[in-house]
């Protein structure tokens, strides 16, 4: 089944069709490492996780690009404060490799994929590898961009069709731009490719003179070097609209290249209603949400709602979410106690199952419609909680479930279908193999003890394993365990 996605540039929804067949060019505008990365970070990058694996299921060869801007005015900024003093190029690099690894860390916790490839803006403004400053130095060739005294512009007058993305006209845009103090523009919406070197600032040599790059020119050259002059897709928040991607547009347009293909933008993230900030008070950070809640509750919340909308972030919701996960894990509790070795007797198909298997795909192919997918798959669970009660008549069924459910949980990224428990001290762990034998063995014990009517070994065994978060369930064909809710 082919695969429909609305495009921003567009504006509706298309037939996707890579440029090669089963490939696909894939670049996402990654952090600003300046801080800590919060939950609307992790909505943008869990977003375009959940659609490079879905696409790698659907048979595409994902090349996968998310770009680091690890030089800004709010990087020098932090640099500042955090170590005043120190030389300055010393302490921007100190602070963009510490949340840069904090970002890495988040994102591991969150079990999102690594990149295929991040590059960073440092790297393309170096002596050995100038490929901004020869982007640059190519639009001025062009007559796109010009030189002022010692910054270099790009001049919006020499875009064509300005706007498209944004769907706006330029002058309307112009009517409420305004030259900043210190700017030494033609036209109020020209921007900086360029900046001439302040005191103290990191600075690389141009044809310019010393210098820095501007922020949209980085993804320009970054995708063009590693996707080539057109690729498939750009991604990022509907707050990158205007200005950067339609700068983008126009500095590569500029530069000769046709760019992206199908553009997709997220939503963004509010916090009961409002935006989230430090002076509001309702800055959550990933370490602290997941200091909260497991990372499937909030992959869960995010499923919750189609990517092209806005959603609000609330406890009760989380709380919500958080039973739903239960339930689910409580399920797969129970398919954890599947005798796999029965598999070469599995059905390759089920009815029940397939009918939301298939709608599971369906949702997903008609723009990556999480909230439905994730209903199709919840289906699922249901119906496989129903084939328990008879365990042994629907062996087979209850199998390939479980294989459905591993293959679609894991498009999500969730670890649903993983086991973990809470020891008495309150760390979470895995439930690794040895654990699971541990857990046989005292179900053993228990069933020997109760054939011989030593009910006080029996309840003292249940009792052990009730105070390391693991409940027994004594059905028709025999014991099966699973973790408390």
């Amino acid at each position: 089944m082919p695969i429909f996605i609305y495009n921003s540039l567009s504006r509706k929804k298309e037939e996707f069709i890579p440029l090669k067949p089963k490939e696909i060019k894939m670049y996402v505008c990654g952090p600003t490492v300046y801080d800590q990365a919060h939950i609307g970070h992790a909505r943008s990058a869990y977003i375009f996780d959940v659609m490079r694996r879905y696409l790698i299921y659907k048979g595409y060869k994902v090349k996968f690009v998310r770009n680091v801007t690890d030089v800004d005015d709010k990087i020098i900024d932090k640099a500042q404060k955090e170590f005043k003093g120190e030389d300055l190029n010393i302490a921007v690099n100190k602070v963009s490799t510490k949340y840069l690894n904090l970002y890495h860390a988040e994102m591991r916790r969150l079990g999102i994929l690594d990149p295929d490839f991040e590059p960073k803006a440092t790297e393309y403004v170096s002596k050995e590898n100038p490929l901004m400053q020869d982007f640059i130095d190519k639009l001025i060739r062009n007559g796109c961009a010009y030189v002022s005294e010692g910054d270099v512009y790009f001049d919006i007058k020499k875009a064509k069709n300005y706007g498209k993305l944004s769907n706006q006209a330029i002058e309307k845009m112009e009517s409420g731009a305004r030259v900043s103090l210190g700017e030494k523009k033609k036209d109020p919406l020209d921007f900086a490719l360029w900046k001439s070197a302040k005191v103290r600032e990191p600075a690389w040599d141009s044809p310019w003179g010393k210098g820095r790059p501007g922020w949209h020119i980085e993804c320009s050259v970054m995708s063009s070097d590693i996707l080539g002059d057109e690729f498939d897709i750009h991604g990022g928040g509907i707050d990158l609209i205007f200005p950067h991607h339609e700068n983008e547009i126009a500095q590569s347009e500029g530069a000769g290249n046709k760019f992206a293909r199908c553009w997709i933008h997220h939503g963004l993230l509010t916090i009961n209603g409002q935006k989230m900030a430090k002076s509001l008070g309702n800055f959550i950070t990933v370490k602290d949400c997941l200091g909260k809640y497991s990372a499937d509750t909030l992959k869960l919340f995010f499923l919750s709602t189609q990517y092209s909308h806005p959603v609000d972030f609330t406890e009760e919701k989380m709380q919500e979410f958080e039973k739903a996960r239960g339930r689910f894990k409580s399920l797969n509790d129970r398919l954890g106690n599947v005798d796999l070795s029965l598999r070469e007797n599995c059905i390759y198909s089920d009815e029940g199952i397939d009918v939301f298997k298939n709608e599971f795909e369906k949702a997903m192919d008609d723009n990556f419609n999480t909230p439905q997918a994730l209903a199709a798959l919840f289906k699922i669970a249901s119906i496989v909680d129903g084939y328990f009660t008879e365990y042994k008549k629907n062996i087979t069924k209850i199998i390939y479930a479980k294989l459905v459910l591993e293959t679609l949980t894991n498009l999500f990224g969730l670890v649903l279908t993983g086991h973990s428990f809470k020891l008495e001290i309150d760390e979470t762990i895995d439930l690794k193999e040895s654990v699971k034998v541990d857990i046989v063995e005292k179900i053993k014990l228990r069933n020997e003890a109760r054939k011989k009517k030593d009910f006080a070994t029996s309840d003292k065994v249940r009792k052990e394993l009730e105070d390391k978060g693991i409940i027994l369930e004594d059905t028709k064909d025999g014991t099966i365990w699973r973790r408390k809710l």
